[in-house]
């Protein structure tokens, strides 16, 4: 990425800001920089001048012209601070609040008339992209290092077994070169655990991170009695190093025991150098391997097996 694409990016989504407040009624009689002052003080009972200013990153002579137009107006009240007599308390009164309301619901049906152009199917798609721009650009400290939201491990939601397929084939094609074969494969899994799965036996695991899946893993019976079998291990490229693969394996391996499983099972291929040393800390031990060609490419596939000491008790 370079700086005239991000140039361009900006010029483009001015555009279609502008194109939000068409003939400027959206805010009137304010500016814009004053509707946000008024969103933020309907956001909380009473906000300090001092944190508004910070908050809005405002000039504080600019801040006091728009808070004396405010009193005026009727809109509202300043006082000493609760917690520092210093300081300036501000807050809406009703006529205030009653201001920012329509303020929020001519943004709320301008921005719905927008979205209202957008096909369904589309949606998904620009929520994740609005989604990626913020945690890129939000996702420095103040030295620069990144933040990694912590990562939590949940049971499927709507959605979520498709998003297992999506992201296996197109993961998949993008870093080994598999074709729809694969993604057929996936497919299937996934139909047979929605369609048919005991959940004493068998289960499914979305790792999370800011409110969005960055891996999976299932749990399924095997056909060989006393054997579960892992399956649809998959980390997203942004969320690896950081242990999710450790955390939905070792998920995997709990919950075979704890069901009563004596064998944990799981087939992958010898390109998947990653996943191989992966399951080789956890325990697995490879038990055969065997030439073969799928998903549009030759590839040696693996089994490994790791026994459940104490499975069952």
């Amino acid at each position: 990425m370079t700086v005239q694409d991000v140039r361009a990016f900006n010029r483009f989504y001015t555009g279609v800001i502008g194109a939000l407040d068409y003939g400027r009624h959206l805010y009137a009689p304010y500016t814009l920089t004053e509707t946000r002052v008024l969103y933020e003080l309907a956001q909380a009972p009473h906000l300090d001048a001092a944190d508004l200013r910070t908050g809005l990153d405002l000039d504080a002579g600019y801040l006091s012209r728009i808070l004396n137009k405010f009193e005026d107006a009727g809109l509202i009240e300043r006082g000493p601070s609760q917690s520092d007599p210093r300081r300036r308390r501000v807050r809406l009164t009703a006529r205030g609040r009653e201001t920012a309301a329509l303020l929020d619901e001519r943004a709320r049906e301008t921005v719905g008339a927008l979205l209202d152009t957008v096909a369904p199917a589309d949606r998904p798609r620009l929520a994740e992209a609005m989604r990626t721009i913020q945690d890129v650009l939000g996702a420095s400290d103040t030295a620069g290092r990144a933040r990694s939201g912590e990562v939590l491990l949940r049971d499927p939601g709507p959605g979520d077994l498709g998003w297992i397929v999506q992201r296996n084939a197109a993961l998949y094609s993008a870093e080994y070169g598999w074709n729809a074969g694969y993604e057929a494969l996936v497919a299937r899994i996934v139909a047979d655990f929605a369609q048919d799965h005991d959940p004493r036996l068998e289960r499914v695991w979305i790792a999370e991170q800011d409110q969005r899946p960055v891996g999976c893993v299932m749990c399924v019976r095997d056909d060989a009695p006393g054997t579960a079998r892992l399956r649809l291990l998959l980390v997203e490229p942004e969320a690896r190093g950081h242990g999710v693969g450790d955390r939905l394996v070792r998920a995997v391996i709990d919950f075979a025991r704890g069901a009563g499983y004596r064998d944990l099972v799981l087939w992958t291929n010898d390109v998947l150098g990653s996943a191989r040393r992966l399951y080789q800390r956890h325990g697995f031990a490879l038990v055969s391997e065997k030439p073969h060609h799928s998903f549009g490419k030759d590839l040696v596939g693996q089994d490994w097996r790791l026994r459940l000491p104490g499975a069952g008790e």
